[in-house]
């Protein structure tokens, strides 16, 4: 059988002599999730070389665009709308025939809504119902399938130079903790099926948002500040990130997109030094 002479010659294969130390190099894939009107389309606009992937419901790049906030000529793929479309767009842009360096995914939560549509309309008759989609959370489970052809085009671009920096919302979910009492965080829209994927898939989950110190000397607790941004980096009770490139926890986003994008590059390359 030809699956048997298969593992006869794996089985024959000396593993050990292939052993490599080589650093293999690829282009980063990354989420950055923030409250709205932080600054994360702008942030994306500041990557050199980039193209945008939208979806109909976020049209931000167009309106930073028009309001001259960002340069009018920053490229944009036409607007996804359904599934079968953005898969398409991905593939075109994995095999590579393009100037572009990076992929603005704004927002992947868009991406998500297109991707469960797609689902409901083929496996539940269109029904978001119990008796369809939403029965049992069903229908979050049956979109894995979907949502891990869109990591694999994802990782298909990738391998062709492109990197990955996905964009969405941050939202406020309770935190069930088995150690003790149950509190709130900060973590992307998605829904938890997606991100659980989405979170293992990214070498680099970002978390933006104000910075802000509370002053409890009087009988109320008050926030100060809220003016600085701040991109975290690592995990928190608080919110949601990680990095595998060694950077600080903490890094200044400045006062515009450009900035922002300026420190993180810089930090990551004072990780490697």
């Amino acid at each position: 059988m030809p699956a048997t002479k298969s593992r006869s010659s794996e089985m024959l294969r000396d593993f050990l002599s292939e052993v490599s130390t080589e650093v293999k190099e690829r282009p980063s894939a990354s989420v950055m999730y923030a409250p709205p009107g932080l600054g994360k389309t702008s942030f994306g606009a500041a990557i050199p070389g980039a193209v945008f992937l939208i979806d109909a419901q976020e049209l931000g790049i167009e309106t930073l665009k028009r309001s001259g906030q960002v340069p009018a000529d920053i490229p944009v793929l036409p607007t996804a709308q359904d599934w079968a479309m953005v898969l398409a767009i991905l593939k075109q842009l994995a095999a590579g025939k393009h100037k572009y360096k990076a992929l603005v995914i704004d927002t992947i939560g868009g991406l998500e809504r297109l991707c469960h549509q797609f689902v409901c309309d083929t496996m539940y008759g269109g029904n978001w119902g119990e008796k369809g989609f939403a029965g049992y959370g069903r229908g979050y489970e049956s979109a894995l399938p979907e949502w891990r052809l869109l990591l694999n085009a994802l990782d298909d671009c990738r391998d062709s130079g492109l990197s990955i920096v996905c964009l969405t919302h941050s939202i406020v979910k309770p935190h069930k903790n088995p150690l003790g009492e149950d509190y709130d965080r900060f973590v992307p829209d998605l829904h938890h099926k997606t991100w659980n994927l989405t979170h293992r898939w990214a070498d680099m989950v970002l978390f933006g948002n104000y910075h802000v110190e509370v002053d409890d000397s009087g009988s109320r607790a008050k926030g100060k500040g809220g003016h600085d941004r701040v991109l975290h980096t690592e995990y928190s009770a608080a919110f949601e990130a990680k990095n595998r490139h060694g950077l600080p926890e903490e890094i200044p986003m400045g006062a515009s997109g450009k900035a922002a994008w300026a420190n993180l590059v810089t930090a990551m390359k004072e990780a490697r030094n």
